[in-house]
């Protein structure tokens, strides 16, 4: 056999062993739990007229992931700001940039001109790749690691613009605090490390080095001098001891990928989270497949990477064994996370 017919034959074997792997590909990522049809299970909407009959009271909105928006009429925060949402087959196989159009898109859907900060929780893609897009658009404070720092100096912000987490000291915007603690990402994280220079889009996805990993501790204070307070925390792993001397009324629980892990990493992720933080209610996030976009319905990630099923019978089964609510939020749907939030248990002494 002469070498171009044997050229020709390797050629049309790496083709055909390429078109089965994008086929198996594409059959995994299309096996995924359904969502429930449980109208229940989902968070309420906040009613017509919420901002004149309850001003200047804290409500949220998620945006896929855990891109959280929070505001009280006068300030907005955001956490991660991530729209753009590239293809599996985009992300495996080429470079990723943030797609403005939309970006544009998701801050004209949930209402948002202006930002006073967005806090990056780590720097995969799936959480820093837009939020430089988004201060710039917003005049918003960029707030993360070092590693998100440097996606930020990638994109052309100026050091004016960017913060470094402070972990000593809250940090304030309007009637907000934010208190950033160090956490950990769920188990065996893809590309560790840090992202030691500038980083400018388009990049591959494994340039987008994780950083450090953060929780958030918010607290807001109404013109009332009531103070409210949640967990924002991205990841569904854990630092053990971090948060123990922390209070939260709520959480927004990171849940991708809890229903791969075992019974025993559940149990001991709810205890080192919402139950050290005494949360009487769990907003689970970071649930839902990031490789689609946001102009169509979420869902949940695929089983190659999660079983969301998994993790809902999880949080039915605390909410029965503890009386902790649980609610999934809906995409761009705003919601007063602490609406009808029943009192604290209070342990006699």
């Amino acid at each position: 056999m002469s070498a171009k017919v044997i050229a020709v034959v390797t050629a049309a074997a790496t083709a055909v062993t390429a078109a089965a792997t994008a086929t198996t590909l594409k059959v995994l990522l299309s096996r995924r739990p359904a969502m429930p049809t449980d109208e229940g299970l989902y968070a309420n909407p906040v009613p017509a007229n919420d901002d004149v009959d309850h001003p200047g009271e804290l409500r949220a909105t998620f945006m896929g992931v855990s891109t959280i928006a929070l505001t009280d009429g006068e300030t907005t925060l955001l956490t991660d700001g991530f729209f753009s949402r590239p293809s599996a087959q985009h992300v495996l196989a080429g470079r990723v940039s943030p797609n403005h159009a939309a970006i544009d898109e998701a801050l004209s859907r949930a209402d948002i001109d202006e930002v006073a900060a967005i806090f990056v929780a780590h720097s995969h893609y799936d959480h820093a790749l837009d939020a430089p897009a988004v201060a710039w658009r917003t005049g918003a404070t960029l707030v993360g690691s070092e590693s998100t720092l440097n996606i930020g100096r990638g994109y052309g912000l100026g050091e004016e613009q960017m913060k470094l987490a402070d972990l000593a000291e809250p940090m304030t915007f309007g009637r907000f605090k934010v208190q950033l603690i160090l956490s950990e990402h769920s188990p065996h994280p893809k590309f560790q490390g840090f992202i030691e220079s500038p980083l400018q889009a388009p990049a591959r996805a494994k340039e987008y080095r994780m950083g450090e990993c953060y929780s958030m501790l918010i607290t807001h204070t109404n013109a009332t001098g009531r103070t409210r307070s949640l967990l924002i925390h991205a990841s569904a792993g854990f630092k053990p001891g971090c948060l123990k001397d922390h209070r939260a009324d709520v959480a927004f629980l990171g849940v991708g990928p809890l229903g791969k892990q075992s019974t025993e990493f559940r149990h001991d992720y709810w205890r080192e989270t919402v139950e050290t933080v005494r949360a009487r209610r769990v907003f689970p996030i970071h649930w839902d497949d990031f490789t689609l976009p946001l102009s169509e319905p979420l869902k949940a990630m695929p089983y190659i990477a999660d079983n969301f099923d998994v993790t809902l019978k999880f949080l039915k089964r605390r909410r029965s064994l503890d009386g902790i609510e649980f609610a999934i939020p809906e995409p761009f749907v705003t919601i007063d996370p602490f609406a009808e939030l029943r009192a604290p248990v209070t342990v006699p002494s």
